[in-house]
């Protein structure tokens, strides 16, 4: 049998493609690791990239390769659950610092739907394109649910997610230093809100502190997400 029909061959089973995509995020991490850890060379991107450019060039169905990535995505069901995690463990600081953090939250969150949604509006956006942009600072699991409940696309929504993670990965050191805002739990939390969890990981690399109130942010973000989204997004287009 030629080597290209055993590639073929391979390339259907799902298993293949949960390896491929485990292995490029190696690779990214791997990249990541040798650049110094620089944001601008972001392990996710790099595995999108990587898998994108290997589904174009086998002509492989999106379809064929989620078979085998399902299996990630299941994991992003107790990956949700676990955002309890570390509200509970910082329960603390968060009742000492509950009322600018709600303040933050509300402004941050917000100010993410209706930017996404006004600017999807006056670029030409409309339907079940518009309505993808709503969620997409929440985190995947929750997001994909809101588009779900809302009539948007849930992968066009994940898609958005993970862009909106990637760029607030790059960009939230350089920005927080222009800015001089120099306390990390600041710094986290805003991250956590705005980035969701690619910009939670990123926090984490940063400073302990900015990680722990970027995944406080980002849990508080998915709950006011889940709850919020579908009622304003219900008003603002009924």
């Amino acid at each position: 049998m030629p080597v290209t029909d055993i590639w073929i061959y391979l390339l259907e089973g799902p298993l293949v493609w949960l390896t491929l995509t485990i292995l490029a995020y190696l690779v990214g991490d791997a990249l990541f690791k040798a650049s110094g850890r620089k944001a601008t060379v972001n392990p996710v991107l790099i595995a999108i990239i990587l898998l994108s450019g290997l589904l174009l060039a086998t002509d492989t169905p999106y379809g064929t390769y989620f078979e085998g990535a399902q299996f990630v995505h299941f994991l992003l069901g107790p990956a949700t659950v676990s955002l309890a995690l570390p509200l509970y463990w910082n329960r603390r600081h968060i009742l000492r610092t509950a009322l600018p953090m709600v303040a933050a939250l509300l402004a941050g969150s917000l100010v993410s739907m209706l930017t996404a949604l006004g600017v999807g509006w006056l670029l030409g956006l409309q339907g079940v394109s518009l309505l993808s942009l709503g969620p997409k600072a929440a985190t995947s699991p929750i997001a994909i649910g809101v588009a779900e409940k809302i009539g948007a696309a849930p992968s066009l929504t994940a898609a958005l997610v993970i862009l909106t993670g990637i760029l607030g990965a790059v960009i939230v050191t350089p920005l927080y230093d222009a800015l001089g805002v120099k306390d990390y739990r600041a710094r986290g939390f805003a991250t956590g809100v705005s980035a969701s969890g690619i910009g939670t990981a990123r926090a984490l690399q940063v400073h302990p502190t900015a990680g722990a109130f970027a995944g406080i942010g980002m849990g508080m973000n998915a709950v006011f997400t889940a709850l919020a989204a579908p009622y304003i997004i219900g008003w603002l287009f009924p």
